[in-house]
This record gives C-alpha cells, sequence and structure tokens, in this order.
C-alpha cells in the first residue's frame, strides 16, 4: 500500500513546512519489557530529535480511547510518532539504536507511515504536520487527533466522551482506533484508521454523538490547545495485539 509518486506542499506562507512523511511505530511489550518501555520513554526523546531528517518527535503511551482517563492506559503498548524532513526518515529511524532498543524487548510491532492531507491547530506549541495544499486522495486515511484539556473542564470533557467512543467502534469503515497521549490524564488523542475518506467525514461531521461533542466543544471550550490532521495512509505493516494490521 504505498505510492512513491505521492508528495504535499505548503500553502503559502505556512509557518513549519509539511513533512514528506510521518511515521508512527507502536511496540507491544509484556512482563518485564514494560519496565523497559518506561525506560525507554524517558532515555529516548533527545535521541531520535537528532536523528537526521526527524523535525518533530512524540513519545506517546497508548490506550483504549473510551473515557480518556487513566483507566484506559494500556502499560502494553507504546508508540513513537516522527515528522521527516526526506523519505528515508523512517528507514533512518529502523537503523537507529532508539528502534534497536525498543525491538530487543518487543513482543510485537506496527508502522504505519502517513503523508498529511489536512491540518488544524497546534501540538506543543508547533504545526508539526504544517498546512497542506489540498489534494485528492481515494486510498486508505489516518486521523490523528490530540488535545491539551484545561483542568477545569476534565470531569466535562470525560463526560462527554462515552457515547463517542461506542459510536466510533460502530462506524462502517474503521479499520483501526487507537488512544494516546503524553500523559495519562490532561493531555489526549486518538490514532484512527479509515478505509476512505467518506467514512471518517461520515463519523467526524455526520454521526449524532460526535457531532454534539463538537457542538459542546465550541460552548465549553475544554481545550487549551487542539489539533485535528487527516492522512493519505500510505503503507502499513506488522501486528497489534496479536492480529495483522
Amino acid at each position: 500500500m504505498s505510492d512513491p509518486a505521492y508528495s504535499v506542499t505548503n500553502r503559502p506562507g505556512a509557518a513549519e513546512p509539511v513533512p514528506a512523511v510521518v511515521s508512527l511505530h507502536v511496540y507491544g511489550v509484556s512482563g518485564f519489557g514494560v519496565a523497559r518501555a518506561v525506560a525507554n520513554m524517558g532515555l529516548h526523546r533527545g535521541r531520535t530529535r537528532r536523528i537526521p531528517g526527524a523535525t518533530f518527535t512524540k513519545f506517546l503511551g497508548t490506550g483504549a480511547a473510551r473515557t480518556f482517563t487513566s483507566r484506559d492506559a494500556d502499560p502494553g503498548h507504546w508508540a513513537v510518532l516522527t515528522c521527516w524532513s526526506g523519505e528515508d526518515g523512517p528507514g533512518r529511524f529502523e537503523e537507529s539504536q532508539v528502534h534497536e532498543s525498543w525491538s530487543r524487548i518487543a513482543d510485537e510491532s506496527a508502522r504505519f507511515l502517513m503523508r498529511p492531507l489536512v491540518s488544524r491547530g497546534s501540538w506543543s506549541g508547533r504545526e508539526p504536520f504544517g498546512d497542506p495544499v489540498p489534494r485528492r486522495w481515494d486510498g486508505p486515511v489516518a486521523a490523528v487527533t490530540r488535545a491539551r484539556i484545561k483542568t477545569s473542564q476534565w470531569r466535562a470533557f470525560w463526560s462527554a466522551v462515552p457515547p463517542v467512543s461506542t459510536d466510533l467502534r460502530e462506524v462502517e469503515g474503521l479499520r483501526f482506533a487507537l488512544g494516546i497521549g503524553e500523559a495519562p490524564v490532561g493531555l489526549q488523542g486518538t490514532v484512527s484508521i479509515w478505509d476512505s475518506h467518506s467514512q471518517l467525514t461520515e463519523f467526524a461531521h455526520r454521526r449524532a454523538p460526535h457531532v454534539e461533542v463538537m457542538r459542546r466543544t465550541g460552548e465549553r471550550q475544554w481545550y487549551a490547545e487542539e489539533l485535528f490532521a487527516r492522512f493519505a495512509l500510505i503503507d502499513v505493516s506488522g501486528t497489534y495485539e496479536g492480529r495483522e494490521i
């Protein structure tokens, strides 16, 4: 599932360049590997940023994306998301000591390669996916959301999440969904993989639970920072929870 001819460009005046490719590596661990994974989260951030071509990187815990509380946390899966200025970036990462260290403790792993189609908002004060010029893409798509929730709004946000999470898993066209976060609470996000643009759009803009949450988001101003990005999924490989992606 790849299209080497596909490329993206920035809108004029965009603050940050559109990455040539964005990689998401997800590692599954068990037993003593969990403690090693926690250590890797602290040890490897700087090393990944120093890999040539890395423009933005986040080490992420994962979860079920059902309540967006610490109850969702999955200590058995960890993720590394990185933006690359060149097509060879993911290969450089997989030749690095960082990936080697994760691979030694992983029981399984999955890799997603993506190119930005739409990105709105910011992540840690940055616009890591740039501002792509819109273009047609007829293949499968990925969506990444991320929000920093205001402390005063945690309770209201959490009460609104379960209906959306339940509905998400009933939508036709959803291949994969994963909760992601830089912390157990307050910094929350999702990665989802869809068969097509239209099916993602159906969930995001027409399904009643999600439409209601978007309405309440505007009213309550839950987020101190938020980002939504949509990607062309150009390659996926590996397993998650023992199943091929």
